[in-house]
């Protein structure tokens, strides 16, 4: 990069980068002082906000690398990842935020102490904060780094050898990062979410359709025609047995993965629980899970141009969406991607941030403390935390590169220690009254020893994929539960004790946009498969299937307009 095009791309960053935060201070002036203010953004989060968040904290540099990187090397099938995303989207908008927000729950935790006891509470806490603190916000952090050094040579630039060059961007990302959780609490981080998400999506837009345009050698519709008539088979996404993410996977172990990530996980549903209403929380959701379809046309098709511009020349499938960026990104929208790129580490940096604080404060210290502690002691407590974890998670980040694969090998297993229990319990709970909290304790002592034991001792005996066995724990898991409830009942039923303190009237619309996303992942599976535009031609059972989906949405938005909202329970 010439020293021209070095000072135009830093300074276009840095002026956006700049705008987002000055807006988001002026978002948040005088209103982080207070419990409610700092942990859920005072109650007031718009549906627009929550759905920008959402996007952002779920989104980041290694998504956009990894998908297009897979797209590149092998074909659509990882988009079951994002898209069916979509479709946790619903159950959370339907099913679980009505039951969290009639419950005024600030954490997961704080509604399992509700449903089962302190114990449970304690043990969910140990859970998340071992995985954000020693694993999660590490990984985000390095994980932003190199695809921020894989796309602009940091190295060169500041004149430093690789590792120099890593350490100093993780302090750089995670320094701005921590700004806005330490001091904006929610609010601040689910406002810069939305700034940067807005940039995300032009971003999203703008790369592919320049891509086509350099496909076709100038002719966006030539290049769209390449793709859809030549190796047509890189748009398929439904996905072989020897692909990244085989097609029998979405009905198995994705299915609760899912639930976890959008339905049960803090740091994402901590947003949700922030709504300035029921109506607004289900708005922002659902527009969440339509910005999850749309991954495919912004993260994966990119990586399909760049196997028809490049071939299988490319020394890695992760040089795919550097290499892309390079060649059809002008010189001065470069300072503008550097600032979306940043603006999505910097997301699920301070989402973990606040949500870690969260728990720490609200599920930790708040109970050591008795209880007794004023909205002010509390968020200062909370500032500490965020600073000490931040700090803790510079430290660890930059170790990563010195054993990476291993290191990503234990990311992706420690996650399976502790998501499908939180989510047995969870739905277990919201739907039966006399499960007691000896069958939770049991579930997640019994998942941490088997999952242990077939990740570590049986690895090489049990080869089934990850994800089947996520499903099988899940079943097995579930079933201790209803035993438990049959032999040792609590004596007294559960009540759900509402306390709501916003407005619960659900969103009028939320039901029948609900079917039309989940018709919408359903169209984009007969799209990108072989009964559609895989084969170079879409066959009856494609259009079939389309007119199908057409009718039902119009069938399902007639009643869902006739029948008047009823207040939820």
């Amino acid at each position: 990069m010439e020293q021209n095009d070095l000072v135009l791309t830093v300074g276009s960053c840095i002026a956006f980068m700049a705008l987002v935060a000055w807006i988001s201070y002026l978002k948040t002036r005088g209103e982080v002082d207070t419990k409610d203010g700092y942990f859920l953004a005072g109650r007031g989060l718009s549906g627009v906000f929550i759905a920008g968040s959402l996007l952002l904290t779920n989104l980041s540099a290694e998504q956009l690398i990894g998908l297009n990187g897979s797209a590149y090397g092998f074909n659509l099938s990882s988009m079951a990842w994002e898209v069916t995303a979509a479709v946790a989207t619903i159950f959370m908008a339907l099913v679980f935020l009505p039951r969290y927000l009639a419950g005024a729950f600030t954490t997961l935790p704080e509604f399992l102490r509700s449903r089962y006891d302190d114990d449970v509470r304690r043990y969910s806490v140990i859970l998340f904060m071992l995985g954000y603190g020693l694993i999660t916000i590490p990984s985000v952090l390095y994980s932003g780094s190199v695809a921020v050094m894989q796309l602009f040579d940091v190295p060169g630039i500041l004149g430093v050898g690789y590792f120099g060059a890593l350490v100093a961007t993780v302090i750089a990302i995670g320094a701005v990062g921590s700004v806005y959780a330490i001091f904006g609490g929610l609010r601040a981080v689910a406002v810069s979410d939305t700034l940067n998400g807005v940039g995300l999506l032009i971003i999203g837009i703008l790369v592919p359709t320049l891509g086509l345009i350099a496909l076709g050698e100038g002719d966006f519709f030539a290049g769209l025609e390449t793709i859809t008539t030549v190796h047509t088979d890189k748009l398929n996404a439904i996905g072989a047995p020897t692909d990244p993410t085989p097609f029998a996977t979405i009905f198995t172990g994705m299915i609760f993965a899912n639930l976890f990530y959008w339905c049960t996980n803090q740091y994402v549903i901590q947003r949700t629980l922030g709504a300035a209403s029921l109506a607004e929380g289900q708005k922002g959701v659902l527009l969440s899970g339509f910005f999850k379809v749309l991954v495919p046309f912004m993260m994966m098709i990119p990586g399909v141009i760049a196997f028809h511009l490049y071939g299988p020349e490319l020394a890695t499938i992760d040089q795919a969406y550097p290499r892309l960026i390079n060649d059809v990104l002008p010189v001065g929208m470069a300072g503008f991607f550097l600032a979306v790129l940043l603006g999505a580490v910097f997301s699920s940096f301070n989402s973990l941030l606040n949500s870690a604080a969260t728990l720490f404060c609200l599920d930790i210290y708040a109970p050591m403390r008795g209880g007794k502690l004023s909205d002010q002691q509390l968020v200062k407590v909370a500032k500490i935390a965020s600073l000490v974890i931040a700090l803790f998670s510079f430290g660890v980040a930059p170790l990563l590169y010195f054993a990476p694969e291993g290191l990503w090998q234990i990311i992706r297993i420690f996650t399976g220690f502790y998501n499908i229990p939180i989510v047995a319990i969870v739905i277990v709970g919201l739907f039966t009254r006399r499960t007691p909290a000896i069958g939770a304790k049991a579930v997640i002592i019994f998942h941490v020893l088997a999952y242990g034991a077939l990740r570590f001792v049986f690895d090489d005996v049990v080869t089934l994929h990850f994800l089947h066995q996520y499903a099988i724990l899940f079943v097995i898991e579930v079933g201790i539960m209803l035993v438990a409830g049959a032999i040792a009942p609590k004596r007294e039923a559960w009540t759900y004790e509402t306390d709501a303190k916003v407005d619960m009237t659900p969103w009028r619309f939320a039901r029948p946009l609900a079917f039309t996303l989940f018709s919408a992942v359903v169209a984009l599976y007969l799209l990108f498969s072989p009964i559609g535009i895989v084969n170079g031609a879409f066959s009856g059972v494609f259009w079939t299937g389309m007119a199908s989906l057409v009718l039902s949405n119009i069938a399902a938005w007639t009643l869902g307009m006739r029948k008047r909202p009823a207040i939820a329970a």
